[in-house]
């Protein structure tokens, strides 16, 4: 997908308001996305998960911000973003990605993609390599696998919840964070709550998050970090630590603690991550061990 940089137009502001940034829509290719800048330094892609939307970087940003040109982004048919309402590909997010960048002047950039968006991420490597300076994978799973298969108990139980929202939001909501993180922070569970109904567009969404692609991860070369939490009851440690173990020469951290939704729960911890693997001077093709864990 060619990119075509177009004059940024305002769209909403993000949540949160007061000091936080607003997004702009870029056109890039066949479609307006949604993007937000802020920081300076190496430019840093933030891409979100299944059912998400650059807002939920939001109390990552500012850790971040000091130490990167952070940009967080829409996906297709999430949140700001205006596409053809036709069904897209994996392979099309990569091309919006890629595009993206291009767009924003980055010929190169790191990149931390969450849950799915580290699907995203994985398609953006394969596809546009020489544009990924670091990969970072965060509760994630490899691009061939089917999730249902790995995680055959978890994801049945999490589709019958989804599909009795409102009224499962709290036992939704224990599955993406740990119960005794939600006694602190109630107001999360007010994320399942407020889903919104079956649409076109949530159904192409649906569609496109069950792709698979037949990409080996042993191919990729770039520095690569792969984030878990031992909480985490959506993408068990045990699947992206495999995926660890399939890229050669990865990094791995498991972080005590944390369950799926890490950039919501932890975002110092994993910033923390993120400035440590990417401004490493260290050379970080060396060989590491992919079990390493951090408390």
């Amino acid at each position: 997908m060619s990119a075509a940089l177009g004059r940024p137009e305002q769209a909403r502001t993000a949540a949160g308001g007061g000091g936080a940034p607003v997004s702009t829509l870029i056109q890039v290719g066949d479609g307006r996305i949604a993007c937000t800048v802020t920081g300076t330094g190496m430019p840093l892609l933030l891409m979100h998960g299944a059912e998400g939307n650059h807002r939920m970087f939001g109390a990552l940003v500012p850790h971040l911000a000091p130490h990167f040109t952070v940009i967080a982004y829409d996906q297709r048919d999430c949140g700001d973003t205006t596409n053809p309402e036709s069904p897209a590909t994996m392979s099309d997010l990569a091309d919006d990605a890629a595009g993206l960048l291009a767009a924003l002047g980055h010929a190169r950039a790191a990149v931390y993609g969450s849950s799915f968006g580290g699907r995203v991420a994985q398609a953006l490597a394969h596809q546009h390599g020489h544009m990924v300076s670091h990969l970072v994978l965060g509760n994630t799973w490899a691009l061939a696998d089917d999730l249902a298969a790995l995680n055959p108990d978890g994801i049945a139980a999490i589709h019958a919840l989804r599909a009795g929202l409102p009224h499962t939001a709290e036992a939704l909501a224990d599955y993406f964070f740990p119960a005794a993180f939600l006694t602190h922070r109630a107001d999360l569970r007010d994320i399942f709550r407020q889903a919104q109904s079956q649409t076109a567009r949530s159904q192409r969404r649906q569609a496109l998050v069950a792709e698979r692609m037949p990409l080996d991860a042993a191919v990729l070369r770039m520095p690569t970090l792969v984030l878990t939490g031992d909480q985490d009851l959506v993408v068990p440690p045990a699947i992206s630590l495999a995926l660890a173990r399939a890229i050669p020469h990865a990094r791995a951290v498991c972080l005590n603690g944390i369950g799926h939704a890490a950039a919501l729960q932890a975002p110092a911890a994993v910033a923390a991550q993120l400035a440590a693997f990417c401004l490493d001077a260290v050379d970080t093709t060396t060989a590491r061990s992919p079990e390493e864990h951090h408390g």
